[in-house]
């Protein structure tokens, strides 16, 4: 991105674009979808948006592109999706703002105001979770806090699409805040130098930039370089280091305090709190799933749970009905049926429903035995994400992250790997450092089963005694933390502080559950079902050109040898470098056969989490860390995890443990 030329406007469309900004977990996405009717994740916890997502909003002034950036406490970054935010502003100069905020948190809010205003951007204030304020007893005086800062201000409650008819009709009084923030003489004197420098298209823009550069910003470097002037870059250091002197305190402390002062007198005129309020069944269970000692049994509730409606219900009941029922009694027959009567040549039927064939493995796979355990999961995981819990299990496992170099922040991006290892990636920009970014990859590439996958486990070990999902889950937990220790100290690079704001706990949204799991279950159709299919083609072409039974041969030693699996595993390991819960789905077909008993299930599936990840998380990882990185990565991943699996056979077959 080039900052430094002029926007090129008659590339633009007619309507400037409508950036929504604002905190975390504040409702953006709830109000994207709400104006350009475009469905996208909405989660009761920070780090949901990641990527800048866009949109038609034909509800609005001639129906401009709405943008919705990653949230963002400060447009001084401190991470990857804060850069995000921030850079989409300075790349968008002539685009409306409309901030959305939390009401009961005004002070955040008013902060990112002030710096808004500084580089001179135009904006409504939209102030959301209406509802919530009410509850804390918290009064925001809507009417005198526009009048202070001249811009819009609008209550609105999005989850019930309260108030958001007004942005329409008030988008064209969006303004420049008139939040000034009063700096020492010696700060506004550096300001006015370095903005001095700066190139003239840039405009209103100087000032704010200028305040980032003398605070700091260390992710505006390289475009300071090409923008300012020869010297400008050693001028700023000066008067840095003047300020230090002067001040008896950094640049970007002495900033960050005058915006705080600002913020803080406006705050006294318009944010009142009403009454002291009393501790709710809701707030009482929100603090205990935080607690070190009550929280572990509020997680083991929510993981028996889990494993009763996923693993019971989903995998068991569902599964029957549809494998054994809807594809056993009719789909496969009839198909068969069809093929012999219309199909002359062998290899063709059998491509189609054979062993390997398209019908008879990809889809009833992909249908029967996943997508109902997919389902179950998807409608689990939305009821944890709306609920709030999800910050609060962040909570409790920080001591226990900090042993792996990370601090609870990091479980949010590893808990939605259990929804899917390829977001969860792309979610690790909210993790400040670039080495909890590469560490949190490696663990979800490593040890972190995907919905699909964790559906195809949950199913499995509900066939096997208790003491297997034990072993399991031991093994699993204490690989990830075992390589997240050591890779923690081999890493070069920093921790982070945890700094994390807890959501209030929420009733969660019946529609919203739904409508999550019918795109998540689109989307897993859509990625998942092509992928079993071009597997199966590649079992059905081995097969037939005589090449699988020497595949198997050659990965006898390792697959039967070393982990004591039968012969036809190698055919679940093959597909499940494509998808590891292709590979999963082979191994409980072959436990439903009884060609696997209990130590040969846990062995097998012990191997299979620990496995590559899919092909769709493999580019997102070269993407998001490098192909060096990457490879590097799944280098260590394919051995380690037969090396566990192989370590898992011995001691299980040494102490003759029946599962």
């Amino acid at each position: 991105m080039d900052m430094s030329r002029a926007p090129d406007l008659a590339a633009r469309p007619a309507s400037p674009p409508v950036l929504l900004v604002g905190n975390p977990n504040v409702g953006k996405s709830v109000i994207f979808g709400a104006l350009t009717r475009t469905y996208v994740t909405v989660a009761n916890y920070p780090g949901t948006t990641v990527e800048i997502i866009r949109g038609r909003a034909l509800s609005l002034p001639g129906a401009p592109e709405v943008v919705d950036a990653p949230g963002t406490n400060s447009l001084t970054p401190q991470s990857d999706d804060e850069r995000v935010a921030r850079d989409l502003l300075l790349a968008e100069p002539d685009a409306v703002v409309l901030q959305i905020g939390d009401t009961k948190n005004l002070r955040r809010v008013l902060y990112l105001t002030a710096q808004l205003a500084e580089l001179g951007r135009r904006q409504l204030l939209v102030l959301n979770l209406q509802d919530e304020a009410r509850d804390l007893g918290v009064r925001v005086e809507a009417s005198e806090l526009e009048r202070r800062l001249g811009v819009p201000v609008i209550p609105a409650t999005a989850t019930r699409n309260a108030g958001l008819d007004a942005i329409p009709r008030r988008l064209s009084q969006a303004a420049v805040a008139q939040l000034e923030c009063s700096y020492p003489a010696v700060v506004e004197r550096a300001v006015l130098d370095v903005a001095g420098l700066l190139p003239a298209e840039l405009g209103a823009a100087r000032r704010g930039l200028a305040l980032m550069l003398l605070s700091g910003d260390r992710t505006l470097g390289e475009w300071a370089r090409e923008a300012l002037p020869e010297g400008g870059v050693g001028l700023v250091e000066r008067r840095q280091a003047e300020l230090k002197r002067a001040l008896g305190i950094g640049a970007a402390t002495a900033i960050a305090r005058a915006r705080h002062r600002a913020v803080a007198e406006l705050l006294r005129q318009v944010f009142h709190v009403q009454k002291a309020r009393g501790g709710t069944l809701r707030d009482r269970l929100g603090e205990l799933s935080m607690h070190p000692i009550w929280g572990v049994p509020v997680l083991a509730a929510v993981l028996f749970l889990a494993y009763e409606f996923v693993g019971v219900f989903g995998a068991g009941t569902l599964v029957r009905l549809v494998e054994d029922g809807l594809f056993g009694k009719v789909i496969n027959p009839a198909a068969t049926a069809l093929a012999n009567k219309l199909v002359p040549w062998a290899w063709l039927r059998d491509l189609f429903v054979g062993p390997y064939g398209v019908v008879t493995m990809a889809l009833t796979y992909a249908i029967a035995i996943v997508l109902p355990v997919v389902g179950t999961f998807f409608i689990l995981f939305g009821v944890l994400e709306d609920s709030g819990y999800l910050p609060r299990l962040a909570v409790m496992v920080n001591r226990i992250f900090r042993g792996m170099g990370l601090n609870g922040k990091a479980v949010l991006p590893m808990i939605l790997g259990l929804g899917c290892d390829t977001m969860a990636t792309l979610t690790t920009r909210i993790l400040p450092t670039r080495k909890e970014r590469v560490l949190v990859t490696l663990l979800l590439a490593l040890g972190v089963p995907c919905s699909a996958q964790l559906g195809v486990v949950l199913a499995m070990l509900g066939s096997m005694a208790p003491a297997g999902t034990l072993i399991w889950g031991g093994v699993v937990a204490g690989t990830l933390f075992g390589v997240g220790w050591a890779a923690a100290r081999l890493m070069p690079g920093k921790g982070s502080d945890f700094l994390l704001e807890v959501p209030p706990v929420r009733v969660p949204s019946l529609s919203n559950i739904l409508v999550k799991t019918v795109a998540r279950t689109e989307w897993y159709l859509k990625e998942a079902l092509p992928l079993f299919v071009l597997g199966t083609l590649l079992l059905f072409v081995l097969d037939v050109s005589g090449m699988l039974p020497r595949l198997e041969a050659l990965a006898a030693p390792l697959v039967v040898g070393l982990l004591g699996l039968p012969a036809q595993a190698t055919d679940a390991f093959l597909v499940g470098f494509l998808r590891r819960d292709y590979g999963a789905a082979g191994f409980f077909v072959l436990r439903r056969g009884g060609q696997l008993d209990g130590v040969q299930s846990v062995v097998a599936l012990s191997v299979i989490t620990l496995f590559v990840p899919c092909i769709a998380n493999l580019f997102v990882m070269i993407k998001e860390r490098g192909f060096k990185t990457a490879m590097a990565m799944v280098a260590f991943i394919v051995p380690f995890a037969f090396a566990v699996g192989a370590l898992l056979n011995w001691v299980l077959r040494a102490l003759r443990v029946h599962l």
